[in-house]
């Protein structure tokens, strides 16, 4: 398929709804966001002029055509390159577990269907499994079948999920959990589809890779290769 980016969005909460219709503008939906909270030093931020507030985090997918129009919002009408405003950055997506997520999440987006992207030399890919709240023990149950090890889970709120029946023929509710795994790449493709058809219907799992160009801890693995 044609280039894929998780687009990465930090900001103030206080900010969420702006930045959220400035990607519904471009016909991007929000998949998915969260709150954090900044971790640098009060001379940093007094430096950066940010405040020790709490930060909402947004995370979509994007399109190679779809990246330059938001990245020119973001600083023409958002003005993300004045410090405090937040940061928004993209992480390749190396593959999409099945058509109907990818054309759920790409919706209103430009979208040529090609051969999935690989990055080269990579040993390692990061699986992103976003699903309704309540199903990761059946998520990782499928993902062990296959050889994945253990998984790491974020809790989130879904936006835009309206139109999921229509393209994944079930309901996706707002509370929702996304599990981490990484895996070997050469194991990915067998995890990926394990979950997709092992795990739950009712978990609505999306599950999509990230390549993963270096690691550390991951040295059982590694004796294990």
């Amino acid at each position: 398929m044609n280039t894929l980016y998780w687009l990465v969005t930090i900001t103030d909460r206080k900010t969420t709804d702006a930045f959220l219709n400035l990607y519904e503008e471009f016909g991007v939906n929000v998949s998915l966001r969260t709150v954090g909270a900044g971790t640098a030093v009060r001379e940093t931020l007094s430096t950066l002029g940010l405040e020790q507030t709490e930060k909402a985090v947004l995370m979509a997918i994007v399109t190679a055509d779809t990246w330059p129009k938001i990245q020119k919002g973001l600083r023409r009408k958002m003005r993300i390159d004045v410090p405090g405003t937040g940061i928004a950055f993209t992480i390749p997506v190396s593959s999409m577990g099945g058509k109907r997520p990818l054309l759920f999440l790409t919706e209103h987006q430009t979208l040529e269907l090609k051969e999935e992207s690989t990055l080269k030399d990579t040993r390692y890919e990061l699986l992103l499994v976003i699903a309704n709240q309540g199903y990761t023990g059946s998520i990782m149950d499928a993902a062990r079948a296959e050889g994945a090890g253990g998984g790491t889970v974020i809790h989130a709120k879904g936006t835009g999920m309206e139109g999921a029946a229509r393209f994944l023929g079930v309901d996706l509710v707002n509370e929702k959990e996304v599990v981490l795994i990484v895996s070997r790449t050469a194991q990915k493709n067998q995890i990926m589809k394990a979950i997709m058809t092992g795990a739950d219907p009712k978990a609505g799992a999306i599950v999509f890779s990230l390549p993963v160009t270096d690691t550390a801890g991951l040295r059982l693995l590694d004796e294990d290769d």
